[in-house]
């Protein structure tokens, strides 16, 4: 077995930096878990009309009402078996924000062609966006978000590129500082700019076996349709 995202890039998980491949290794049939510590040096928001959508998501644990500059920062990358059994990774961000601290929770899981990931957004997985993965010149990594859907008890619909977004997520490895890099952008194709955050950020890796699924990071309800 092989972690989800080397399956899905194939030959181009090679010309990821070695650090990167390592953090993306993450999964079952390795054994560890991954915990990255830094700082966003700027969390930002577009124009006033996304706060209301923003908070609306922060309700569940999707995107990030704040704005704010210098937050410490922890991302959790935890594999194990959801509810259908099938291999899900975690991506839970904390941010540390002044008065309140602010999740932004995503679980991964491969599709069922293995051909692409598929982002579980939220406490309740409400939404589910499919992400591509490509590694770039520089052996940094490129994600950008495919189809969005929205899905409730019989309700499965496609989001609206009207209403929808598209997010890219930058993430290197800066060898001087011994840190990962990231930056990330969602916007809307109607209205622009939405949402994003970059900074840095230090990892550990912790044996699965030892430190298993902490309470909390597995998401309240766990969506079967892929």
């Amino acid at each position: 077995m092989t972690s989800m995202f080397r399956t899905v890039m194939g030959a181009g998980f090679e010309r990821l930096h070695p650090q990167l491949q390592r953090r993306f290794s993450v999964g079952l049939a390795g054994g560890e878990a991954c915990t990255g510590r830094g700082v966003m040096d700027r969390i930002w928001h577009g124009g006033a009309f996304v706060r209301p959508f923003l908070m609306l998501g922060g309700t569940r644990n999707i995107l990030v009402p704040r704005p704010g500059r210098g937050v410490p920062f922890v991302i959790e990358n935890v594999p194990y078996l959801d509810t259908f059994g099938r291999e899900t990774v975690s991506f839970v961000r904390t941010f540390d924000l002044p008065g309140r601290s602010r999740r932004f929770d995503a679980q991964m899981v491969l599709s069922p062609k293995g051909d692409r990931i598929l982002d579980y957004l939220g406490t309740h997985q409400h939404l589910a966006s499919e992400l591509h993965f490509r590694a770039e010149a520089d052996g940094s990594l490129l994600i950008r978000s495919g189809e969005h859907r929205f899905r409730e008890g019989p309700v499965d619909v496609r989001v609206p590129e009207l209403i929808g977004a598209t997010a890219e997520v930058r993430e290197s490895y800066d060898e001087s500082a011994g840190r990962f890099r990231i930056r990330v952008r969602v916007e809307n194709r109607y209205f622009g700019p939405l949402f994003g955050y970059e900074g840095s950020f230090r990892v550990t890796y912790t044996d699965i076996d030892q430190c298993g699924v902490r309470p909390g990071l597995r998401p309240v309800r766990e969506e079967a349709r892929a």
